[in-house]
């Protein structure tokens, strides 16, 4: 029996902004795979589009060059991970574990070890990933500690705390050491990372 979906025709006209949406996500899932598996140097727009079933000029369109590609797929993973976060909410222990869950996923330590990687050849790029990922977690710290009353001091702590949420558990992790943590083992990990720092406060779990 012949597979009649295949054989049906496409529709024709401007898609429509879910459409859009649906193909947006399709090629950069491609392209995260191309780029975790060839590297971003040897990964091309050729075989992303080839990957994502669409046209070079589609991702053109849609993106731009390829790195506007990676730079679209850390944003997305970004946005994505902190999708319903309400900072003035949610408690700066809640918002920690959520950085420790994401940063220290299999996804987002793929994305960064890629970077390690390419980032002699490629800086522009590292740049890029930095400010899309790296310091868009740290804006956000910074922008929580800032409603907590703390703005003359947010920037510095927001950066430190930062890095302690990543620390030693996340170089075992790049160094594949370490196996991602739970919800629950992020929680007590941000958890003991903020009372170092002075934040001793009592959250809900996460859901």
């Amino acid at each position: 029996m012949s597979d009649i979906s295949s054989s049906a025709p496409r529709k024709r006209g401007r898609p429509t902004a879910d459409e859009r949406e649906e193909r947006r996500d399709q090629i950069l899932d491609a392209a995260v795979a191309l780029f975790v598996s060839s590297g971003y140097g040897e990964a091309t727009v050729d075989e992303i589009a080839a990957a994502s079933r669409v046209t070079k000029r589609t991702i053109y369109t849609y993106f731009g060059d390829k790195a506007e590609v990676f730079t679209a797929a850390i944003e997305r993973f970004r946005s994505r991970a902190l999708a319903d976060l309400e900072t003035e909410a949610e408690t700066l222990q809640d918002l920690a574990a959520r950085v420790v869950f994401v940063l220290h996923s299999d996804d987002a330590v793929g994305l960064h070890r890629l970077m390690i990687g390419e980032s002699a050849q490629f800086p522009n790029l590292a740049q890029r990933f930095y400010d899309s990922g790296p310091q868009g977690y740290i804006a956000l710290l910074e922008q929580h500690l800032s409603h907590r009353g703390n703005a003359p001091e947010a920037a510095t702590e927001s950066e430190a705390l930062f890095g302690l949420l990543l620390g030693e558990p996340h170089r075992r992790r790049l160094l594949g050491l370490a196996p991602a943590p739970t919800r629950e083992e992020a929680r007590d990990y941000a958890v003991r990372i903020t009372t170092l720092l002075g934040h001793s406060e009592t959250a809900p779990e996460m859901t």
